[in-house]
């Protein structure tokens, strides 16, 4: 009876460890990611794009990236709350921050100023380092001070997208770049969640786009994505954190997979429904076009910040 007694406690401990180590251990996975700022140059004032469509573009497609841009300096009122105009607002709070002014951020404008586009696939299909700098060249054409954004279609094999990453920026000389793809056909387990089902981790529900677009809208996702980090870190000197395998990691995929407040592995967290298509948003932008964007880590509140 007194050896039983005495292995109880021992038992009891046994059990706790089992329960709260993995607490523990899955705390240290998901501790919160803290941005540090490097004191290298980042974007302030003006954005200008030279967008490249590499492949076959619907205009609907274009469209949803066009509309986006146009809403990020958009004001549609308290109507159409919340606005894609404070999801840029928060990447504009970067700027204050590395200026070190402590009042209103410094608005940041972006237009487009050049459009090219190359149905013909005039490099192949398969895009390599070499390729995108003659895209770059093709998109700005020669133009240092803009920002070339090249996007490219479904059939094309991008780079090293959808491998480990939706979309790359950089720079090429003095050039600085972003590249999209389309992931419908190449990685859309990867790259197309919420939109199709993940191929790894917890099945939640897939959520129906914005625009009608699986395409489109997975893109506006990583567009939006890259954009921010373009603006925050543009020569990997600016803001970010280095990850795994030296990745860095950026104002936007410091919060992956996150679409709303209360988010979790699988779930999107809270987003609205458009009751006339179905589709899944978060933002408002020009013209009451409704978008899906992802969490930005917010450098004032040092935590990620969804628009609901």
């Amino acid at each position: 009876m007194a050896s039983s007694l005495r292995t109880r406690p021992l038992a009891l401990t046994f059990a706790l460890l089992l329960v709260l180590l993995p607490l523990v251990l899955g705390a240290k996975r998901n501790a919160k990611p803290v941005l540090t700022y490097h004191r290298g140059p980042v974007i302030t004032g003006r954005v200008n794009l030279a967008l490249l469509w590499y492949g076959q573009f619907g205009r609907s497609q274009k469209n949803v990236i066009r509309t986006f841009i146009k809403s990020l300096n958009y004001n549609g009122g308290a109507n159409l709350e919340p606005q894609v105009s404070t999801w840029w607002n928060t990447v504009g709070s970067y700027q204050s921050l590395a200026m070190r002014r402590s009042r209103r951020s410094p608005r940041i404008k972006v237009k487009v100023v050049r459009q090219i586009t190359d149905t013909s696939y005039s490099l192949g299909k398969i895009m390599t380092i070499d390729f995108i700098k003659l895209l770059v060249q093709k998109a700005t054409g020669g133009n240092p001070n803009t920002v070339a954004v090249i996007f490219t279609s479904r059939q094309v094999t991008a780079s090293d997208l959808c491998m480990g990453k939706c979309f790359e920026h950089g720079l090429i000389g003095r050039q600085l770049y972003l590249l999209v793809g389309n992931p419908e056909t190449e990685c859309p387990g990867t790259c197309a969640w919420p939109f199709h089902r993940a191929d790894y981790g917890p099945q939640g529900v897939t959520l129906q786009p914005p625009n009608g677009n699986i395409g489109a809208d997975a893109m506006l996702v990583h567009f939006a994505s890259g954009l921010a980090a373009t603006v925050t870190n543009p020569f990997k000197t600016g803001f970010y954190q280095s990850g795994r395998r030296n990745k860095l990691v950026e104002a936007t995929t410091a919060c992956p997979a996150m679409f709303g407040s209360g988010a979790f592995p699988g779930y999107t967290g809270k987003v609205r429904v458009d009751p006339s298509t179905g589709g899944a948003f978060n933002a408002h932008g020009y013209k009451g076009r409704k978008f899906l964007l992802p969490a930005i880590w917010n450098p004032k509140t040092r935590s990620c910040w969804t628009p609901l």
